[in-house]
C-alpha cells in the first residue's frame, strides 16, 4: 500500500511539473496589468506603474515598442554607438539600438541598466515626466496631452478606456498595444 501511495505520489508531481513546464505565458503579455495596451486611470501620475515588458525577447514588435521608441527620441537616449536615438530608429521593433537606448537612458534615471522595459521602467517614465526631466502637458480638464522630453515633444493621450495613444510617423493616431504593431 505504502509502494501505491508513494507513486500516485511522484506521478501527481511529475504531472504538476510537467503542466508548469508546459504552460505558457500569456501572449498579450501586458505582463503586470494584464491589459493587451499601455493603459492608465484617474490620475496620470500613477499610470505606468504596471505596465508590460518590452525587450528584445518579449512584446518586441508592438505598438508599446513604438510608444516606448518616441520617449527615447523625445529624451535623446544615446545608442551604442553613441550617437543620439533618431526617429527613424521608431519601428515598433525592439532591437539592439532601442535595448542600448533604453540602457542609457534607465542609467540617466538611476535604474539598473538592463536594457528590459517593465514597470520600474515604464514608471520612471511617469516620473520623468512629472518634474524631475520631462513633463506631461495636461489639458485644462487634467488628462494627458503631451509628452515633453529633453529633445522633443510627442503627443500622448489617453482615452476614456485608459489606453494610450500616440501618432506615428506617418501621422496615424495609434494605441499603445502590446499584442500588434501598426505604427510606421
Amino acid at each position: 500500500m505504502k509502494r501505491a501511495q508513494l507513486a500516485a505520489g511522484i506521478v501527481g508531481v511529475l504531472t504538476a511539473a510537467t503542466l508548469a513546464l508546459s504552460t505558457s505565458p500569456a501572449a498579450a503579455s501586458g505582463t503586470y496589468s494584464g491589459r493587451a495596451y499601455v493603459y492608465g486611470a484617474e490620475t496620470w501620475t500613477d499610470d505606468w506603474l504596471d505596465e508590460g515588458i518590452l525587450s528584445t525577447s518579449t512584446n518586441t514588435s508592438s505598438n508599446a515598442t513604438c510608444l516606448w521608441q518616441k520617449i527615447l527620441w523625445a529624451d535623446g537616449a544615446i545608442e551604442a554607438d553613441g550617437t543620439t536615438f533618431d526617429s527613424g530608429d521608431i519601428d515598433g521593433h525592439f532591437g539592439s539600438n532601442t535595448k542600448a537606448a533604453t540602457e542609457s537612458w534607465q542609467s540617466t534615471t538611476g535604474l539598473t541598466a538592463d536594457g528590459v522595459v517593465g514597470k520600474e521602467t515604464f514608471g520612471a517614465a511617469i516620473r520623468v515626466s512629472s518634474g524631475t526631466y520631462g513633463l506631461f502637458d495636461l489639458t485644462a480638464d487634467g488628462a494627458v496631452d503631451t509628452y515633453r522630453g529633453f529633445d522633443h515633444t510627442i503627443s500622448v493621450t489617453r482615452d476614456s478606456d485608459g489606453r494610450y495613444h500616440f501618432y506615428d510617423g506617418s501621422g496615424n493616431a495609434r494605441i499603445a498595444g502590446y499584442d500588434y504593431l501598426t505604427c510606421t
